[in-house]
């Protein structure tokens, strides 16, 4: 693991005195992995690439550096701890739906000391009637097709700010059928990325859409209609 975060992080242009908290909370998620289905993905080196250097493709694509960002359907923690990890000037908020699973993050995220994480038990379309639109960037990884996934994470992302989808390549159809749903909830899509992961083959797209207005108050509308109409 250590050994393709050495090669992979200057590819990034990232330090590598972050490996040993990076490599630390691979470990911690493998570890509780054996009593509690967070990944498929258990070889440390496939961890390393597809779930670490993976995640921290967006920091720097996007260009992260001071924002509040928003890990919507966060799982494991992939995109969201690596990105606090290397991002220490970033405010990040962890959400999901499954309670273990928020609270394993917590414990690892108090063991990282990563102070400026916030994590979060809460569904997603539920979450936004609190904390609407207050977000700078909200980022989805593996969580849903595009049409739902934008009715779970703008509603969240202030107008100025900036939703990224970090989905498999081969998207087009995809982004074409999100383009309504973009439209109506407040969106315009401003850059497609595809990338290959540093030391492996594997590429992968990144969607960056831009907020220009404010959602409709009456998005998001509940999970089962979002799943079962989307946008």
């Amino acid at each position: 693991m250590r050994e393709t975060l050495e090669h992979g992080l200057p590819e990034l242009g990232m330090r590598t005195d972050l490996i040993p908290r990076l490599a630390g909370f691979a470990e911690m998620v493998l570890e509780r992995n054996q009593v509690m289905n967070l990944t498929a993905i258990t070889e440390p080196r496939d961890v390393a690439a597809l779930h670490l250097l993976d995640s921290l493709e967006a920091l720097k694509l996007a260009g992260l550096e001071r924002e509040s960002v928003i890990d919507v359907g966060c799982g494991a923690g992939f995109p969201g701890v690596p990105l606090a990890i290397a991002g220490a000037e970033l405010k990040v908020t962890l959400l999901d739906s499954l309670g273990k699973r928020i609270d394993f993050l917590r414990e690892a995220c108090g063991q990282l000391g990563l102070d400026h994480v916030e994590c979060v038990h809460a569904r997603a379309e539920e979450f936004a009637g609190e904390r609407r639109e207050t977000f700078d960037v909200a980022i989805s990884r593996a969580v849903a097709s595009l049409p739902v996934l934008c009715e779970l994470c703008l509603p969240l992302v202030r107008v100025g700010g900036v939703m990224l989808a970090m989905k498999s390549t081969g998207i087009s159809e995809e982004l074409k059928s999100a383009q309504r749903a973009i439209r109506l909830l407040g969106g315009e899509t401003a850059e497609v990325q595809t990338y290959t992961i540093p030391t492996t083959d594997v590429s992968h797209t990144l969607v960056t859409i831009r907020k220009v207005s404010p959602t409709p108050a009456k998005y998001p509308r509940r999970f089962a209609q979002i799943k079962k109409q989307p946008l």
